[in-house]
C-alpha cells in the first residue's frame, strides 16, 4: 500500500464528516478511502481526537481565515470585499463541511465553542464592512446578521423564486443589504 499525506488524512476527515457527521470519522474507514493502511495514520496524529482536532483547524483556516485575508488582498471598498467573500464561500463544499460542523456543534460543547469563535470573527468581518456606509449601529447589526442568516440558511430554503433561480434570488437579497441607508425622514 502506498503512504499519504497529513493534508490527505484531514481533508478525508472532513470529506467523511460532511457525509456522515463526526461518527463517520473512523480511522479504518480513512485508511481504506486513501487506499492505505491504519497505522499509517499514527504515523501523523496521536488519534482519533488528533485528527478532529486538525479538521477544526483546517475547516476555520479554509473556510473563514484564508476567505477574508484573500478578500483583503485583492482589495476594493467594503462592498467589493463583501462580495469576494460571499464568491468564495458560496461553494457547495464550504457549506457542506460548515453545515456539518454546525450539526457537531450540537452535541459537541468544545466545538460549539470553536463554532462560536469562528461565527464571531465572521460576524466581526461584515460589522467592519456595513459599518463603512453605514452609521446606525443598529442597522450595521441588523444587515450583519441577515446577511449571516442568508448565507447559512440558503440551503434550507426550498421555496419558488418566480422569475429568478436560487442563486439568483439570493444573489439579489445579498445585493438589497448592500444597498446605502436611506435618508431618514424629515418632518414637513
Amino acid at each position: 500500500m502506498a503512504r499519504t499525506t497529513r493534508a490527505r488524512w484531514v481533508e478525508a476527515g472532513l470529506e467523511a464528516l460532511a457525509r456522515g457527521g463526526p461518527d463517520a470519522v473512523r480511522v479504518e474507514t480513512l485508511a481504506a478511502g486513501l487506499g492505505v493502511t491504519k497505522g499509517g495514520f499514527y504515523g501523523y496524529f496521536a488519534g482519533r481526537p488528533a485528527l478532529l482536532t486538525e479538521m477544526l483547524d483546517e475547516w476555520e483556516r479554509r473556510y473563514t481565515k484564508e476567505i477574508i485575508a484573500q478578500a483583503d488582498a485583492e482589495g476594493g471598498d467594503a462592498t467589493e470585499r463583501f462580495r469576494r467573500v460571499g464568491q468564495l464561500s458560496f461553494s457547495e463544499d464550504f457549506h457542506r463541511v460548515d453545515l456539518a460542523v454546525r450539526a457537531w456543534a450540537r452535541n459537541d460543547q468544545s466545538v460549539a465553542a470553536r463554532l462560536r469563535r469562528v461565527d464571531n470573527e465572521r460576524m466581526a468581518f461584515l460589522r467592519k464592512t456595513f459599518s463603512t456606509f453605514i452609521a446606525d449601529p443598529d442597522e450595521v447589526e441588523a444587515r450583519s446578521i441577515l446577511a449571516f442568516a442568508l448565507a447559512i440558511g440558503r440551503h434550507f430554503i426550498l421555496v419558488d423564486h418566480p422569475g429568478h433561480t436560487k442563486n439568483e434570488a439570493v444573489h439579489l437579497a445579498a445585493e438589497h443589504l448592500l444597498r446605502p441607508s436611506a435618508a431618514p425622514d424629515t418632518p414637513g
